[in-house]
């Protein structure tokens, strides 16, 4: 009776491990990213992130001969000193042998993890001999990709979720869409790396601390404001790799992934070509005169990707933390204020004018003074006019 009870006690207590379990955890596969009930690091792509797995390895096993050891002696010493077979308790205080030995062969156990270690580590830190450079800005919440040196240079994006809200819903709203495979482990624009190259990546931010991590690739790096750092990855093997943002960044700090594609050279070549024509393409003529309608339709799409983390969908904000636009006197008064707002930033709304170009900024702000209620006086703003203002 006493083991069926144990036995109960035990499922019950797998049963709600496993209820309290991510679902992407327990049902789903992301492609690139955690396995279906994955317990242990995942598959290395690197030579970095094989020491990591081996290092990893290495100090469970040293551990774990170390707890047989102590607790056998222990159990060992219970079991056969006990004052029920006839022993007494010994009356010495002390032993310089055991002193001495209880020092050396710990010092000497932390050497041997720390040699294999230091070695990774210095590894870690090596970015020299890049082929590619590539400089990352974590932002609330999106990911900005400048390519600095090697092959794609002056490419550059900017990365954001691409979950629709329909699968995410919001505090008090259920989601209306099944969450897909790669539920919040999806962009709209994924970076692209050759195989066997080695990359140099660059992180700063330009509002709180960030974090660039790809478990697969053994990389870890703060992005942190008014800093630079970097770390390097050389990924042999052609892929999809995904990771998020680590550290807790604000309330959007989950819907921050990174997706880095890892591709030949030949497809690397022709992701590039195709990536400057888009952006040549985009490239808009700050003196074009746009109408409102085609500003709106355009500032629809920039609101969406930029400012609906904050400001929501429904123009009302976050109370206590972000300001509503419905109703803004700053959206509905003179159109000026709101474009030094928008280029220079102001409390918690970041600079755009680094990120946005002009018609950009132009669009979403005509977009937020025709939406909602706002039927705000001066109801459209040209690109010139944002362009004249940087000056």
């Amino acid at each position: 009776m006493k083991h069926a009870k144990r036995l109960q006690s035990l499922m019950l207590g797998a049963s709600l491990m496993a209820a309290g379990m991510p679902t992407w955890a327990a049902v789903k596969d992301s492609q690139g990213g955690p396995a279906v009930l994955e317990m242990n690091l995942q598959t290395p792509a690197t030579q970095i992130a094989e020491q990591i797995y081996s290092l990893h390895n290495l100090m469970l096993v040293i551990c774990l001969v170390i707890f047989v050891a102590v607790f056998s002696v222990m159990f060992y010493s219970i079991l056969k000193h006990r004052k029920s077979v006839g022993h007494k308790a010994a009356t010495f205080h002390e032993s310089t042998t055991v002193e001495i030995l209880w020092t050396i062969v710990p010092f000497i156990i932390v050497i041997g993890m720390a040699l294999p270690a230091t070695k990774t580590l210095v590894s870690m830190k090596d970015t020299s001999n890049a082929d590619i450079t590539i400089k990352t800005t974590g932002m609330q919440w999106k990911w900005g990709y400048d390519y600095l040196k090697g092959e794609g240079e002056g490419i550059s994006f900017l990365s954001t979720l691409k979950t629709p809200r329909t699968q995410v819903g919001a505090p008090g709203v259920q989601a209306t869409e099944a969450r897909g495979d790669n539920y919040l482990m999806e962009v709209d624009n994924e970076v692209y790396v050759p195989v066997n190259k080695k990359i140099r990546l660059i992180t700063t931010a330009n509002d709180v601390i960030h974090s660039w991590s790809i478990p697969a690739f053994g990389v870890k790096q703060d992005a942190i404001p008014g800093f630079v750092r970097d770390t390097w990855f050389k990924v042999d093997k052609i892929g999809v790799y995904r990771g998020l943002c680590s550290e807790l960044c604000g309330k959007e700090h989950a819907f921050m992934p990174i997706v880095v594609n890892v591709v030949s050279d030949a497809d690397y070549k022709k992701w590039v070509d195709a990536k400057k024509k888009e952006m040549a393409a985009n490239a808009d003529d700050p003196s074009k005169v746009w109408t409102v309608d085609e500003l709106k339709q355009r500032g629809e799409k920039v609101y969406a990707a930029n400012c609906v983390a904050c400001h929501q969908a429904t123009g009302k904000g976050v109370p206590g933390a972000f300001p509503a636009l419905d109703g803004s006197a700053v959206v509905t008064g003179a159109k000026a204020g709101q474009v030094a707002i928008l280029l220079n930033g102001k409390n918690a709304m970041p600079a755009w004018k680094a990120t946005l170009s002009d018609t950009e900024i132009a669009a979403v702000i005509t977009y937020t003074r025709n939406n909602w209620t706002n039927k705000a006086a001066e109801n459209i703003v040209q690109p010139a006019e944002v362009l004249a203002a940087r000056k």
